[in-house]
């Protein structure tokens, strides 16, 4: 049986592929990736596959049993992008696909769940039997900001004392191999979160416990914390977009307490403070 995974050079897809080897022959796997030579240290056949290419995704999904479609990255395009990556599937006869959404995606104010919505809802149409999985927010989107707030003196922020039920990638991609590699899941939507939800003032105190430092968290109106992201250097779109992101954290929308990520790795989730040590580690030093 082969098994396709999508953006399998990404983050995500490069962990998914390193589990799966685990579990599967590496001549079982296929990366579908925009350029193959960046799949080149993967140790498993890679195909051309854009998103944006339909006729290299038809060619690439031949012989593809079961397809993990990792959602894009081009946030207002991957509806139609994964339109393509649908259609061609059902062309080769795909005879399963696990996408990847965003948790709650059926009533989030996340701006992000209408294109997950849209696939969603392309999957059903499309007749392929398949499985959501719709994931929460990485713990990593927010580790990702440590060495700047340790430069700076203080975590920025817009979420108010709104709660995270954070995971690391890790996590996640072990959820995904282990619907890969199971059988049952088909028609099933799981909401996937973390065991532990935490406020980033919470992750701000991690932060100042582990470094020893006073890294207080500063909550700032949306438009003031949009500003300062692209005063850092981040695109003025993408700027107002994590913004906003944070103010739907502070209603609430990336909080859930199903546990249903941990029920299906078979363990708990990476506390987040395991998470906070990890990325010191590899954080330059500031000294």
């Amino acid at each position: 049986m082969k098994i396709g995974i999508t953006g399998a050079t990404g983050h995500l897809g490069r962990l998914v592929v390193a589990k799966m080897k685990e579990k599967e022959t590496a001549h079982d796997l296929v990366a579908l990736v925009r350029s193959p030579q960046k799949a080149s240290n993967l140790g498993i056949e890679a195909r051309e596959a854009d998103y944006d290419k339909p006729e290299t995704l038809r060619q690439a999904l031949k012989g593809i049993d079961t397809l993990l479609l990792i959602s894009g990255s081009k946030v207002g395009k991957r509806a139609t992008q994964h339109q393509h990556v649908i259609e061609a599937a059902r062309q080769n006869g795909v005879k399963r696909i696990v996408y990847t959404s965003v948790l709650h995606a059926d009533k989030t104010s996340v701006s992000l769940a209408p294109e997950h919505l849209a696939t969603e809802q392309a999957l059903k149409e499309s007749g392929i039997p398949h499985t959501i999985l719709r994931n929460g927010w990485y713990t990593e989107n927010y580790t990702a900001s440590i060495p700047g707030a340790l430069a700076g003196g203080a975590f920025f922020g817009s979420a108010g004392e709104g709660r995270i039920s954070a995971a690391t990638r890790a996590d996640f991609a072990e959820a995904a191999v282990a619907v890969l590699s199971s059988d049952g899941h088909e028609g099933k939507v799981y909401e996937l979160a973390g065991d532990e939800a935490f406020t980033l003032s919470e992750l701000a105190a991690e932060i100042s416990r582990k470094t020893g430092r006073d890294i207080p968290y500063k909550n700032l109106p949306e438009a003031d914390y949009a500003a300062a992201l692209a005063g850092f250097g981040i695109p003025e779109e993408m700027a107002r977009a994590i913004a906003n992101w944070d103010v739907s954290v502070s209603k609430g929308d990336l909080f859930d307490d199903s546990r249903q990520l941990s029920q299906l790795i078979g363990r708990s989730t990476t506390p987040m403070s395991d998470a906070v040590a990890e990325a010191l580690n590899e954080a330059p030093s500031t000294e």
